[in-house]
């Protein structure tokens, strides 16, 4: 069970404030009181939420759209207010995108000669732009890792147009040398890596479209993910705004190694000098030609929002934003799950986040902050941080009146922890703020760790470090109390359940861990909506640059 905390924490949170985070101190100390998160309510929420009523909550699914109504609904019970209006929702408009190769024509062509590629087998492609056709006569060009990165002093560019082109690319970023350990954060993977990046640098460049090299260590997955995400199943992305190319897709390495052959040119070569700075893109002999087709409907889902307004006549201008993702995978009865269980519940992805904001919710109206606080449940998470980009895009309160955003996603259902995750706070101000709180928690922060497979960029909080916003999710700790063994063997099992129908919940689970972390959550943004003024980001830092530009 969670332990309440005296006031000698609350005293000992201001106090630490005071030296973390000298220019809050003040206001931390006169309103530090430390919450805790009830287990009877969070454990309610969590039941439901991941019950086979709500058919797994998937995007453009029904049960999608019976957890908004359970969301919003229970947003307004909990006593929050709505954002704008009487509406508790935000549409994020989606569309739903299904390759067609049966009735495509799409074709890599070498020296004027088709090559055999088997979509799937070799190679996977689909509109990045929400349209049901298209037609390509694209040459291709390899741009290394696609990379622009002032910072680094990085451009794989360099200056050349590559309007009207597909661009082929390395996965990940430059990799560290004995002269350079820390180049591109060294052995973590930074946002440069990610595949989401190479396709935006390029839709921003006017490239026609982009085809990522794989490699099982430089995606940190086999070809098998790339094939069960983009062979014969409907993908989304966002349907207004900023849209892709209109070409996305992989090759895998025999498959490139062919066609750079081909085209002229040696892969090995050509990827040891995109190690180097003075990399030049390097035309292929080579093109993508045909006609692609995808089955492309459009689906709207919704973000809820609920807030809990500041009682301060200034401050209550300014918002601290607690988020979690409602959606999981849903229903999937095709191919060798027809006739199984078809439901994946996603119990600890993430109807633990969802069901931990309504509980903090309830117990965040009793007492308000100086700021006020915004809870938001974001659609679209698994589809690629959909609803978050959605409300980056066209936010509800001003991105330069937002002091923080704080994101929960699969929480801790293994035990009451020593220590809890912080991993990106270190980027803000944020990170002294939270080492305060986990001390007056009786807590540490947890050792950190090389970010291998780039978590930070893969979770919602990153859509608002993305605009300026300080952000990071709190994760679970890893040093339990009480009998370590099987509380680490039940968190680690949980690597077999992950995006599995087997992901459901148990009520045998002792949710100590859990609403630690919820209460945890929520005394850092209780610090936030209270100092007196918003936390920055850490001098030259990629993000702080975006905000200080605004």
């Amino acid at each position: 069970m969670q332990k309440k905390f005296t006031t000698l924490a609350a005293t000992i949170l201001a106090t630490s404030l005071a030296f973390a985070f000298p220019a809050q101190a003040a206001g931390a100390a006169a309103t530090a009181k430390l919450f805790t998160v009830q287990e009877a309510p969070l454990r309610a929420h969590l039941a439901f939420l991941s019950s086979d009523l709500l058919e797994g909550r998937g995007t453009g699914q029904r049960g999608g759209d019976l957890t908004v109504a359970y969301l919003e609904n229970q947003a307004l019970a909990a006593g929050l207010k709505p954002v704008a209006g009487n509406s508790f929702r935000q549409a994020v408009h989606i569309a739903g995108v299904k390759s067609l190769p049966q009735d495509s024509t799409l074709r890599l062509e070498a020296n004027g000669a088709p090559l055999p590629a088997a979509f799937g087998k070799d190679w996977v492609w689909a509109p990045g732009d929400a349209q049901a056709a298209h037609s390509i006569d694209a040459p291709l060009v390899f741009v290394g890792y696609g990379v622009t990165a002032s910072e680094e002093g990085w451009d794989d560019y360099k200056g050349m147009d590559v309007r009207g082109k597909v661009l082929v690319m390395l996965v990940n970023d430059p990799q560290p040398t004995a002269e350079q350990p820390n180049r591109f954060g060294g052995k973590s993977l930074t946002y440069y890596g990610r595949w989401t990046y190479k396709f935006e640098e390029a839709a921003r460049r006017g490239a026609v479209g982009v085809l990522l090299i794989h490699t099982t260590p430089s995606a940190s997955y086999g070809w098998s993910v790339i094939q069960n995400s983009w062979d014969g199943v409907e993908r989304f992305q966002l349907a207004q705004g900023e849209l892709g190319t209109a070409l996305q897709g992989w090759v895998t390495e025999d498959m490139a190694r062919t066609l750079f052959k081909a085209g002229g040119q040696d892969l090995d070569a050509l990827r040891a000098q995109a190690e180097r700075k003075d990399f030049q893109p390097v035309a292929l002999q080579a093109k993508v030609g045909g006609d692609m087709k995808a089955a492309v409907r459009k689906v709207d889902q919704f973000n809820v929002a609920g807030i809990v307004p500041g009682t301060d006549p200034k401050l209550k201008q300014e918002v601290v934003i607690y988020s979690a993702h409602w959606d999981h995978l849903g229903m999937q009865a095709t191919g060798a799950n027809a006739g199984a269980d078809t439901i994946f519940n996603g119990a600890v992805d993430n109807a633990s986040g969802s069901a931990a904001l309504l509980a903090m919710a309830q117990e965040a109206v009793r007492r308000p902050a100086k700021r006020s606080q915004m809870f938001l449940w974001v659609a679209a998470e698994e589809q690629g941080l959909l609803g978050s980009a959605a409300y980056a895009s066209a936010p509800l309160w001003p991105l330069d009146k937002t002091a923080a955003n704080l994101n929960l996603d699969s929480l801790n259902f293994a035990g009451v922890t020593r220590d809890i995750g912080t991993a990106g706070s270190e980027r803000t101000e944020l990170g002294g703020m939270a080492q305060a709180t986990a001390k007056a928690m009786n807590m540490r922060i947890a050792d950190a760790k090389p970010d291998l497979a780039g978590g930070y960029f893969r979770s919602d909080h990153f859509s608002f470090a993305k605009v300026g916003v300080p952000a990071f999710s709190i994760e679970r700790g890893r040093d339990y109390l009480g009998d370590q063994a099987a509380a680490k063997a039940k968190n680690d099992a949980y690597s077999k359940r992950y995006h599995q129908v087997s992901d459901e919940y148990d009520p045998s689970w002792d949710l100590g861990g859990m609403t630690q972390q919820a209460a945890f959550t929520l005394n850092l943004g209780q610090a936030v909506a209270n100092a007196p003024k918003m936390p920055q980001w850490k001098a030259g830092d990629a993000f702080g640059k975006v905000r200080a530009a605004k």
